[in-house]
């Protein structure tokens, strides 16, 4: 049994999938396994449940029908861990642009150091980001410096999706009343963690551009997030958070 599990939404990722799995599972620490795929055409679940046969109670496979959202698989996937006896629960890619390696230190910083929520950073100290275009480096920094300046969060990397959350943190926040699909999901989860007063750190990571499959990322990924931010600040003069 392991305390700790690492959500992977999936939408054709046969290239990466297998690779991931055995990375993690590679690891010094143990770490289980929930994938969450999305319809994927291309067979990414069939290779989730060939794998499951070598590792029946470490790799988890959730199935729905269709692209319904990055913030909905998620969701959906923590409600899941939450049912089980995992402590941390983590949201990593499946193309490698977060490395597997980080995630012990992601570990460490919640439960060695007293974190309630850790995230893997690509501007905590200065742009660790390799192989992106530049005009993509600057829209994601300012991105996060706009949602900086909104919300008033002190944190550089507003819309990583490479974290691990301490249990407390998500039984804390009401999960149905998120209501970002897209990468606004990763700012709306950091402000309302924020908002609750845990304590949030940030690790500095290497951000890596997928080397196979295909980019999910959109322009109107970016709108959510620019436009997004204004009404859940707002919105937030009105809620209370206690806990």
């Amino acid at each position: 049994m392991s305390d700790s599990i690492v959500i992977i939404p999936t939408y054709n990722e046969k290239e990466n999938l297998e690779k991931m799995v055995r990375k993690v599972f590679s690891l010094e620490k143990i770490f289980h396994i929930l994938v969450v795929d999305d319809g994927s055409p291309d067979g990414t679940a069939t290779i989730v449940k060939t794998l499951q046969t070598e590792f029946p109670n470490q790799l988890h496979l959730e199935e729905r029908s269709g692209k319904l959202g990055l913030g909905t698989a998620y969701i959906h996937g923590f409600k899941w861990s939450l049912k089980r006896e995992y402590g941390y629960i983590y949201e990593m890619d499946c193309d490698f642009s977060h490395n597997p390696e980080d995630l012990i230190q992601l570990y460490n910083v919640c439960a060695n150091d007293g974190a309630d929520l850790s995230i893997g950073s690509r501007y905590k100290s200065g742009v660790n980001v390799v192989n992106w275009p530049m005009g993509r480096v600057l829209m994601s920094y300012y991105a996060s410096s706009y949602v900086r300046f909104i919300t008033g969060m002190d944190i550089r990397d507003t819309t990583s999706g490479f974290k691990c959350y301490t249990r407390k943190v998500l039984e804390t926040i009401n999960l149905d009343a998120i209501k970002f699909k897209g990468y606004a999901f990763q700012i709306e989860m950091k402000f309302t963690a924020v908002k609750f007063g845990f304590n949030v750190v940030e690790v500095p990571i290497i951000f890596t551009d997928r080397q196979e499959g295909e980019s999910k990322m959109s322009g109107g990924i970016f709108k959510e997030a620019i436009f997004g931010v204004i009404q859940m600040k707002m919105k937030s003069w009105f809620r209370k958070y206690d806990r």
